[in-house]
């Protein structure tokens, strides 16, 4: 049997859909959007439609367990012997941006040019209080939001680190801009 919600709790269920959807809109970001700035954006500027949705289920990407610094550093002598590059990819397993960047990443031919030319270390920021002098040291700035990415060559140089959250707003984007930057920065 179905019954009628009082309406005070259908107004509760309403607000908490609202706080649901909006965190999907705005992204991953390291502070949400306040009022301010949602009022200051004008009514023509709207995001473009979504072209992939984050997956309803997160896969697990980044560990909270890993040590970035050992993970790094195994990934580089392994460049080195394979001749290829790493590209560090700071997120969150929460983060649905981080996710669609990861379906990409699977989807050909990006899954091709990464087997060939690159070795991908996840780097779990937590909700933007894990492991931050990471993304310091390879001049990345969080405040833009995730999922951020840098590239390093097989002895450590950096060569590329994400200034203006690039990717931060994948499920916007198409499978191609992965495909663009990973052509860019092949080994």
């Amino acid at each position: 049997m179905i019954t009628k919600a009082p309406s005070n709790s259908r107004t509760m269920l309403l607000a908490a859909l609202a706080l649901a959807v909006s965190g999907s809109i705005l992204g991953c970001k390291s502070k949400p959007a306040t009022t301010a700035t949602v009022a200051a954006v004008p009514t023509g500027s709207a995001k473009p439609p979504i072209v992939t949705q984050p997956p309803a289920v997160k896969k697990h990407l980044y560990s909270a367990e890993a040590d970035p610094k050992a993970d790094i550093a195994a990934a580089l002598q392994q460049a080195s012997l394979e001749h290829k590059r790493v590209i560090l990819d700071f997120g969150g397993d929460w983060c649905g941006d981080c996710q669609v960047l990861d379906i990409y990443f699977h989807q050909s031919p990006n899954a091709e040019l990464l087997d060939k030319n690159f070795l991908v270390v996840h780097v779990d920021i937590g909700r933007f209080d894990k492991n931050l002098d990471v993304p310091e040291k390879y001049s990345v700035p969080l405040t833009k939001g995730v999922p951020a990415l840098a590239v390093l060559d097989a002895d450590g140089k950096l060569l590329y680190s994400q200034q203006s959250a690039e990717f931060g707003d994948m499920r916007y984007m198409y499978a191609n801009s992965v495909t663009d930057f990973l052509n860019r920065w092949k080994a």
